[in-house]
Order: C-alpha cells, then sequence, then structure tokens
C-alpha cells in the first residue's frame, strides 16, 4: 500500500494532490525545527524516526514524544491549525524518509476533504493522549518505574547507548537523579555502567521495577 493509503478514505481530488508531493530523504542528525519557528508543511513520516524536545529555562530537555511511521507532529498540527509558534525542537534520530504536505494545501485539505480532516484529527488525538500519559508519568509516576522502563525500551542486545543527559530527558528528570538511582540499580546488580552506556543484568528485576 502506498502511503495515501495509510490515511484512509479520501476524494479521488486529493489522492491525485497528494500523489504529486515528492518524497524526501533526511539523515539521522538533522534538526528540523527550533522554538520561535513556524510551521512550513504538514510531515507524513514514511520511514525513521523523529524526536520532539522541550527546553526549560534550566537548559534541562524532556522527551516529549516520538514520531514513528503513522504518527503524527502535535506541534505541528498546532501550528498550521492555530497559528502558533514552535515551542520544543525536532531532531531525526535515525535516517528518515517524508513527504511534507505544504501548509496551503494542508488547510484546503482540511476545509474540502472529510476523510483526510478525519485522519489528520485523529492523529492528533492519538498524540494527546500519548501526552496526557507523559503528563501522569512525570508528575505522579516512580522514577525507579520510569527509569527502568526506559532502559528496557532504548536497549539493544541488553546495551543501553545513551548517556546519563539524554537518560533524563526521556524520563522528565535531571542527569543528577538518574544518575544516583542507576547507581542504586548497580548495586542491586540490576545494571553495569561504562561511559556512555548502560547494561542490563537483571532485565527480570527492571520489568518488575517497571511495573511499580
Amino acid at each position: 500500500m502506498d502511503w495515501i493509503g495509510r490515511v484512509g478514505p479520501l476524494s479521488e481530488a486529493a489522492r491525485t494532490e497528494l500523489a504529486g508531493l515528492p518524497k524526501r530523504s533526511l539523515p539521522r542528525g538533522i534538526d528540523l525545527f527550533a522554538p520561535g519557528d513556524t510551521a512550513q508543511g504538514y510531515p507524513v513520516l514514511l520511514s525513521g524516526r523523529v524526536e520532539v524536545f522541550l527546553t526549560g529555562p534550566n537548559g534541562r530537555e524532556i522527551l516529549l514524544y516520538a514520531v514513528e511511521p503513522g504518527q503524527s507532529c502535535v506541534q505541528t498540527t498546532l501550528g498550521l491549525l492555530g497559528d502558533e509558534p514552535y515551542t520544543g525542537a525536532a531532531t531525526t534520530v535515525a535516517d528518515c524518509e517524508t513527504v511534507i504536505i505544504p501548509k496551503a494545501m494542508f488547510l484546503r485539505l482540511m476545509d474540502a476533504d472529510a476523510g483526510f480532516r478525519s485522519f489528520v484529527l485523529r492523529s492528533f488525538g492519538q498524540r494527546m493522549a500519548d501526552l496526557t500519559r507523559l503528563l501522569e508519568s512525570v508528575a505522579f509516576g516512580r522514577v525507579d518505574a520510569r527509569l527502568a522502563s526506559v532502559l528496557l525500551d532504548l536497549a539493544e542486545g541488553h546495551v543501553v547507548r545513551a548517556t546519563q543527559s539524554e537518560i533524563a530527558a526521556r524520563i522528565g528528570s535531571a542527569r543528577e537523579v538518574v544518575s544516583r538511582k542507576l547507581d542504586s540499580f548497580a548495586k542491586s546488580g540490576w545494571v553495569t555502567t561504562e561511559r556512555g552506556e548502560v547494561h542490563l543484568r537483571d532485565p527480570a528485576a527492571l520489568r518488575r521495577a517497571a511495573a511499580t
């Protein structure tokens, strides 16, 4: 199925218009937008992964959400529909292929095509639910549980290749807190740490911690 088929039922005019858009390849490590930028188009991610971060006044970062194929970018949707500037920053964390629907076309299809409008609003609703879960986790979840969950998610062959600052951004905490918790995990025999790496020695214990 081509990417347009993933959108759902569309009018023939909308399908024809979208089919004329070019695909773009983006390498890993490209900054896509920054705070204060304005949205110029609606991206449809075909492959890869984009991460969106928010930076606080003290310089601490938190991962708001990741965009993978089939998912939308909340900040871009808000920018296009509400004419609001970006407050976060986005970076490709893998090689990506995308199609960008220009702003004028996006707004026209939102007005004229019920199928396209349903696709955008459904995707937006799903991402807002993800953000709500993130807020609940940061506000009410235990740091130990969030850290254990992130380590399990990031592990490749029982090895997490990320700095403590990067891990802290993913759980909405400070690097110093992550450092202390990793030391605690290490004393329990769950992990060992090296520069830029965390080795999972007892994934079962981490899964139990993540479930608490």
